[in-house]
């Protein structure tokens, strides 16, 4: 009920002001379990895929907003409630990683909607990252339920970090046909087997999307882009004091001209 009234309160207004265009709609099943996964440009994200579907769909969410105090925190935690995300305590990645599959066979098993971000975070830069081999994969091989591919596309677009107001555009949501892992019943533990079936979809998404794929996870791409910016900062600060020593140097070698005439 109160997932219905967030949609109708959410959802419309997104829907009428932004105009998400949408391929692929017949490929969601009318009525059983399915998980969707799908790449990850925006916080958005979460929220333009539910907006166009008639169904529910789950999202798992980082634990930080449903355990935030104040009212501030409350108001935050009802709010992804609403919406139909579930919350995962991600300080450890293998607690995370079982959190993540078991909230994923809890809604594949009721029937339902499943949503996943097998980049575990957003991308950095707009390109396509490496799949992790956990949640996606063992909850598709533990349930047996089809896995559909889903692009989302210039949503990261919308509002750009930094930016506090929305863009109006048009975000695209292109959905693939459900891909079928039953070849591997009964092999979920096996760390090749999750690593192949996360490839597959990860190429179905790329293919969607159109995105340039490298080959890293997004967490270890946002390391070497924070280390970039932090290198290129000190190197700033090293140019800058050196131009002020060298400016020192010109100066006092000026005034020792001045003293010997």
């Amino acid at each position: 009920m109160i997932y219905g009234a967030m949609k109708f309160s959410i959802g419309g207004p997104l829907k009428l002001a932004f105009r998400p265009w949408v391929e692929g709609l017949e490929n969601i099943p009318a009525e059983g379990p399915a998980i969707l996964a799908s790449n990850h440009l925006s916080f958005s994200d979460s929220f333009f895929l539910p907006a166009v579907l008639d169904r529910k769909v789950t999202f798992i969410a980082k634990a930080e907003y449903f355990t935030t105090p104040g009212v501030k925190g409350r108001m935050t935690a009802a709010f992804f409630k609403g919406v139909g995300q579930l919350p995962v305590d991600r300080s450890g990645a293998r607690g995370a990683g079982e959190a993540a599959v078991k909230s994923g066979i809890d809604v594949i098993e009721r029937g339902e909607l499943f949503g996943i971000y097998p980049e575990g975070t957003r991308s950095p830069d707009g390109r396509l990252y490496r799949g992790k081999p956990g949640g996606l994969a063992r909850v598709a091989l533990a349930t047996g339920a089809p896995v559909i591919p889903v692009a989302m596309i210039d949503t990261e677009k919308i509002q750009p970090p930094g930016k506090v107001m929305p863009k109006l555009m048009r975000p695209g949501i292109r959905i693939g046909k459900p891909l079928d892992f039953s070849r591997y019943n009964g092999m979920e533990h096996d760390r090749f087997v999750l690593r192949a079936v996360t490839d597959e979809v990860m190429y179905e998404i790329m293919k969607l999307s159109g995105q340039e794929y490298v080959d890293i996870y997004a967490t270890a791409a946002k390391r070497q882009i924070a280390d970039a910016a932090k290198a290129e900062k000190q190197a700033l600060k090293e140019a800058e004091q050196a131009q002020k020593e060298a400016a020192k140097a010109a100066e006092a070698e000026t005034e020792e001209g001045r003293a010997g005439t």
